[in-house]
This record gives structure tokens, C-alpha cells and sequence, in this order.
């Protein structure tokens, strides 16, 4: 092949396809290719070692996070695992309550916490349930059992005041509430050597391990129990003031109803309670409760819970105490019951018991009634004299007892009707005379009233002298008494016997130890006034001694048969019913024309006796009508003199102001007594000491005696 010298021929690959060849596209050098731009490594170290410090937090944090999560989901579902059913949880008290009756079967007064019984969130009323939401937690139904806004604001609040974030405002749901009324599920075991008080400290406490333990707890409720099933036991458990624990109890304690029947301004008033229950319970301070429901209100107002109507109704028509509530009648009266019953039935009841008593409201009402009306009106302002009451039937049934002035409703006061032991004064001279006419004498009988000297072994020389320091000379019996001569009372107390006077003092009911000195006869001896009022008791039903009671049936709630009964209280006899009746007598004049006088009732006999002891430390009046026995007493807790007070002045009016408004509507009866006959009198001083049998009243005993009457003469 020869060349003709134009170039060298086109280069074709082997076997190619001019398709391909064709089809085929320049390859792209790397010198085209485009690489991504480098970021530029900071040369500042800091900003390296923060960037550091950041993935090695992140790393770590969220690793710890995750392990933390799963920790705590693990104790919430143990403990929503270990929760029981709520019908265990309603009731949480660890000890039992006593409610008691009066006469009539009506409550009158609590003792223990009271548990109402149980409720639920859905039968409640719905006042009740909307006020404690829009109270205490009201986005309840959206969280998960804590409430991180709560908690922030409550830390908030806490700094802002001065206090640590974890004092004061704990920013609590009505979840973590709950949580702490179950103490974490760690109920009360005496055992563990722990006060029940102690121990609900002890669950309120406000430590940081203590709050995550609530949170856990909490959320484990959650998990558990619905909502409303959380809400029934808040609902049960929680105490309200007064002995009361559960909204049922403090409703029906407040206002005699059922929680499940409240109004809204009840309420209002019972979610008010939950900040600080014995400062706004009601019956502590009602005008201050009020206050703290209108609060109430004006939240359920503006969370549209109430209407605006609603609203101004529930302010101008505010919660009404009960009667019972109203009146806190029989305060001492119970803390007395108490006493009367076994203690593991009473102040260490685990159960609820229920005690029927002789309570009766209306007395009760009078007695304190007329005692103000008398400071009021007759003591001067400023005055801290105290005086006491008792009313009882004739058989020991006692009716009412006011145990001293200003008594709050609270348990455990003292006093002073059966925890004051006070000298009697002439108040003990009716068991003088008591027992001279159950050895025959006659209210006839004579005495001579002038100055007296005795030897009294181991004192020396005693003189006695009258109140009025005259004398009247020759005087019945019944003058003696009535005008409260002390002479003729030392020599019939002489006369009689004293070991006689002090039997006959013991049998009818005077406890106290009675010395057997002569001056027993002018009431040196200290006694109660309970202990007097029951002794005077026993000359009106007869003779007779009684035991002063109140508890009548005590029995377990729910039971139909009393586990207790008591069916009177009067005993065996102590002087014959013609000496009661006669000395009943005696005790007539001294209101008739005695040192009674201004204890005289208008309508209806009575009779009684005054006491004033020595420079006028103790004042008493005590009587009785056909119906009810009474006695008062008067004086300073610090046994400071009385200033121109005997027992025929202050303690007489109080005693005609009592009987006059508890005898209001009542029937006039006569008094068991017997007006002397004409018989011919005995100088009491010629009589034979215990020369006569007990009541003996025959025929020739009496000439007996009157022919001793005529041969020593008057």
C-alpha cells in the first residue's frame, strides 16, 4: 500500500460499533470533578474544650436520663402494683370515735375522730366536689399526679417570701395530698413507738428524699386508681377540725346533714377548712369560716363553676351551723361521761361507740343561760369569780352541768362541778339535822342558842360563833337551819353523835374525807359540788342514797344491744322517809323565811340550803323542787375571799334563775314533806345522845321523852 504523503489515517477501536462510538461521552477529568468545601477547624481552644464539655453532658445526660426513667417507672409500677383497693383506704383512723345522745336520742356531742361514714366522688354533692377542685387543685382531671406548674409557682412563692423552695407552698396536687394521708402506705402501728401524733408528723414532713417519694407514690395512684377513685378517698380522710375526719363527718358535725345534700355555701365552708382546719373550723370561730367560704366562693365564681347568681346567693345566705354545732352544749357534761365508762371504750375507743346519757339540752341551755344573765347583770364588770351548776333528777339522773364560765367546746377543761373539792360550809348541816331526826328528834325540837366554848383534844379550846355574831336564844330546830345559826348546829351535831353525821354524810354520797371534829358541823370538810347536789337528791327522793350518773346505754355504732346499761342511781337507805320528809321540811323554811329567801321561785315550792365558808371563799346555794335538784357553787379558782357574796346572795339567784327557766311549762307539784304537828318541843340539849332507835316514832317512846321534856324543862 503506498502512501500519498496527506496524513495519517483515523484511529477506529477493534470490534466497536459506530452506535457506540457514537453514544459514547467525554470522561470527565479530575480536574473538573467538584469537591465540597472543608470546614476550617477553630484554631481557639475554649471554644474546642466547651464543644468538648457539651457532647461529654449530652452523653453522659442523657444516658442517666434514660437509666433514671426506667428506675422510676420501674417504683411506680411496684408501687401501683403493691396499691390495695380503695374500700381499704376510706377509713383511716387509727383510733375510734364516741358520739353521744342525749335524752331524747338527739346528738349533742363528739368525742374522737368521727367518721361519717363513706362517700364517693360521684354521690357527693356537686358543689362539694366543684369547691375543693377550684380549691386545692383545679387542673386535678389533666395531670399525671404532679403538677410541674404548681410545683414551679409554690418555689417561686417560697423565694420570693424568704423561705427555702421547699417551705411553705409545696405546690401539691390533690394526688400528693392523698399520698400524704396515707403516710406513703405506711399506716400507724403503735408498736413502732410512735404517737399517732407523732406519726402524722412525721408523714407531713417536707424533706427532699420525702418529696420524691410522694412524687413516685403519686404517680403510682395515678397509675392505679381513676381520678374520682383518688378524689373518694381525699374525700374520706381528710381531717376537717372538731374531731371530725372525712367531708361526711364534718358535715354532718357542722350542719346535720350529708355531705352528699350541701349546699354551696356549706360547701364552701367545709373546702375553706382544708388550709387549716382548727383555725377556720366553724364552731372555733364562725365569722372567720364565713370569710374563708366567701373566698370559696369567688373562685367557683371565676372558674365558672357558679353562676354570678349562685355567687351572691351563696354570700347573702351563708352556712348555718347545726343546733348541736350551735350550741356546743354539754362540754363538761361529756368529758364527765367519758370518765364514766371503761377507758378502752372510751378515751381509748378502736371503735365507733355511741352513748346514750341523761343529758337534757334545754336544762342545760337554762343553767347557762341564767348563769350569764347573773354576771351580767349582778357581778361587777371585769370580774374573774367562777361559778358552777349541776341539775339532776331524784334518782341521780343528771341533767345538765356547767363546770365553769367561758367553757369553748373543747374537751378536757377543768371542772369545777366535780374536780374542785371546795369546804361545804352550812351546806353540810342539812346531814346535822338529817340524822338528829332519824334518831327521833322533831323539827320542833328546841336548841339554845348562846356562846359556846369546847375543848377540842389536841387544839385546845374551840369558841364558835354565828354568822351575825348575836345569838337567839332558845330556837326550834327548824329555825336553826333556816336562819343557819352555827351554835344549835354544833350541839345537835354533839348531841346526835358525830361518827352519826359522818355515816349518814358518807352514805348519802359525800366522799370526801370527813374530819370528826366538831367543826365538821359548820361544813370545814371539802367536797364537790356533784358530790352535794346528789347528796341533797337522796332527802328528796326519800332518803335514799344516790350515785349521780349520765350514762344510761353504751353500745357499738351499728348495734342494737348496749354493751352497758344503767338503769338508776339510787341506792339503799339512809334515813327513814319520815325523817327526809321532815327535814325536807327544815329545808322549805329556809327559802320561805330563811337565808334562802332570794332563791324563792314564784310558782312552786322548793327548798334548799346556803353555805358560805370561812371569810367567804366559797359561796353555795343547793335545792331542790318536786322535779329536779340543783346546786351551785361560787368562788375564785385561787380560793381568793368573795367581796359581799354568801350563799344566800349571788349563787341563791343564780340557782332561782336556773330553776326558774328549766321548770318553764312544767306542772306544780308539792314537795315530799311533812309539816310538823303540835306536838309539845324537847330541848335537844336534855336529849339522850343516840337515845332513840333509827326513826322510831311509837307511842311510848314519845311519852318517854316528853316526860324527860318536863322534868329538865326547856
Amino acid at each position: 500500500m503506498s502512501g500519498t504523503g496527506r496524513g495519517r489515517p483515523p484511529l477506529i477501536a477493534d470490534k466497536r460499533s459506530a452506535k457506540k462510538a457514537t453514544a459514547a461521552k467525554p470522561r470527565k477529568t479530575k480536574a473538573t470533578r467538584k469537591k465540597p468545601a472543608q470546614r476550617v477547624r477553630s484554631r481557639n481552644p475554649f471554644v474546642w474544650l466547651f464543644r468538648a464539655l457539651v457532647r461529654l453532658v449530652w452523653g453522659i445526660g442523657w444516658r442517666v436520663t434514660a437509666i433514671a426513667t426506667m428506675l422510676i417507672g420501674g417504683a411506680v409500677i411496684f408501687y401501683a402494683a403493691t396499691l390495695p383497693p380503695i374500700t381499704n383506704l376510706l377509713d383511716g383512723r387509727a383510733r375510734g370515735s364516741v358520739t353521744m345522745l342525749d335524752r331524747t336520742g338527739q346528738v349533742f356531742a363528739w368525742r374522737g375522730e368521727q367518721f361519717g361514714g363513706q362517700i364517693t366522688a360521684q354521690t357527693v354533692s356537686p358543689f362539694l366536689k366543684n369547691a375543693i377542685i377550684a380549691t386545692e387543685d383545679r387542673r386535678f382531671y389533666d395531670h399525671f399526679g404532679l403538677s410541674p406548674r404548681g410545683i414551679a409557682s409554690a418555689v417561686r412563692i417560697n423565694l420570693s417570701e424568704g423561705r427555702g423552695p421547699l417551705s411553705g407552698h409545696g405546690g401539691s396536687t390533690i394526688t400528693q395530698q392523698t399520698a400524704k394521708l396515707l403516710c406513703l402506705g405506711s399506716p400507724f402501728d403503735p408498736a413502732a413507738g410512735l404517737t399517732e401524733a407523732e406519726y402524722e408528723t412525721d408523714c407531713r414532713r417536707g424533706t427532699l428524699t420525702r418529696k420524691l417519694k410522694e412524687a413516685v407514690y403519686s404517680m403510682a395512684m395515678e397509675l392505679r386508681y381513676s381520678k374520682d377513685d383518688i378524689l373518694t378517698i381525699y374525700l374520706n380522710r381528710a381531717y376537717l377540725g372538731a374531731g371530725s375526719r372525712g367531708f361526711e363527718a364534718a358535715a354532718q358535725r357542722y350542719f346535720g346533714r350529708s355531705a352528699n345534700e350541701l349546699l354551696p355555701s356549706e360547701a364552701a365552708m367545709l373546702a375553706g377548712l382544708l388550709v387549716a382546719p382548727t383555725r377556720y373550723a366553724p364552731t372555733a370561730n364562725l365569722q372567720r369560716s364565713r370569710d374563708r367560704a366567701n373566698l370559696i366562693i369567688g373562685l367557683m365564681e371565676n372558674q365558672n363553676i357558679l353562676t354570678a347568681d349562685e355567687a351572691r346567693f351563696a354570700r347573702d345566705n351563708p352556712a348555718e351551723l347545726s343546733e348541736a354545732a350551735e350550741a356546743r352544749a354539754g362540754g363538761y357534761f361529756a368529758d364527765w361521761v367519758m370518765d364514766q365508762g371503761p377507758a378502752f371504750l372510751t378515751e381509748d375507743t378502736t371503735e365507733d361507740v355511741v352513748i346514750r346519757t341523761t343529758f337534757d339540752q334545754n336544762i342545760q341551755n337554762s343553767a347557762e343561760e341564767a348563769l350569764q344573765w347573773v354576771f351580767d347583770n349582778k357581778v361587777r364588770q371585769g370580774s374573774e369569780a367562777q361559778a358552777a351548776i349541776v341539775v339532776m333528777s331524784a334518782d341521780g339522773a343528771v341533767r345538765a352541768m356547767v363546770g365553769g364560765r367561758k367553757f369553748r367546746g373543747i374537751a378536757g377543761q377543768f371542772n369545777r362541778a366535780i374536780q374542785a373539792k371546795r369546804q361545804t360550809g352550812s351546806a353540810f348541816k342539812p346531814f346535822v339535822y338529817g340524822a338528829a331526826l332519824d334518831l327521833g328528834y322533831s323539827p320542833n325540837d328546841t336548841v339554845t342558842d348562846a356562846p359556846l366554848c369546847m375543848d377540842v383534844p389536841g387544839s385546845g379550846q374551840w369558841c364558835p360563833s354565828n354568822y351575825t355574831r348575836d345569838y337567839k336564844g332558845l330556837v326550834t330546830l327548824t329555825e336553826a337551819l333556816a336562819q343557819s345559826l352555827n351554835i344549835p348546829a354544833v350541839k345537835v351535831f354533839d348531841r346526835v353523835g358525830r361518827e352519826a353525821v359522818v355515816k349518814i354524810a358518807s352514805d348519802f354520797g359525800i366522799e370526801s374525807d370527813l374530819a370528826v371534829g366538831p367543826a365538821l358541823a359548820l361544813g370545814t370538810s371539802e367536797s364537790t359540788l356533784l358530790e352535794m347536789t346528789g347528796a341533797y337528791a337522796g332527802i328528796l327522793n326519800g332518803g335514799s342514797s344516790v350515785s349521780p350518773y349520765g350514762l344510761v346505754e353504751l353500745s357499738l355504732k351499728g348495734d342494737s344491744d348496749p354493751l352497758l346499761a344503767q338503769e338508776g342511781g339510787i341506792g339503799e337507805r339512809v334515813i327513814t322517809e319520815k325523817a327526809a320528809r321532815d327535814l325536807t321540811y327544815m329545808m322549805s323554811e329556809v327559802i320561805t323565811r330563811g337565808t334562802g329567801t332570794r332563791a324563792r321561785l314564784a310558782d312552786r315550792p322548793s327548798a334548799g340550803k346556803t353555805g358560805t365558808t370561812q371569810a367567804a371563799r366559797d359561796a353555795w346555794f343547793i335545792g331542790f323542787t318536786a322535779d329536779y335538784v340543783a346546786g351551785i357553787w361560787m368562788g375564785y379558782d385561787d380560793n381568793t375571799p368573795l367581796s359581799g357574796v354568801t350563799g344566800g346572795g349571788l349563787p341563791a339567784e343564780i340557782w332561782r334563775e336556773t330553776m326558774t327557766r328549766v321548770h318553764e311549762g312544767l306542772p306544780v307539784r308539792d314537795l315530799p314533806m311533812t309539816s310538823p304537828g303540835p306536838a309539845p318541843p324537847i330541848a335537844t340539849e336534855q336529849r339522850p345522845r343516840r337515845g332513840a332507835t333509827s326513826g322510831s316514832d311509837n307511842t311510848v317512846e314519845r311519852v318517854i321523852l316528853n316526860v324527860l321534856n318536863e322534868i329538865f324543862g326547856n
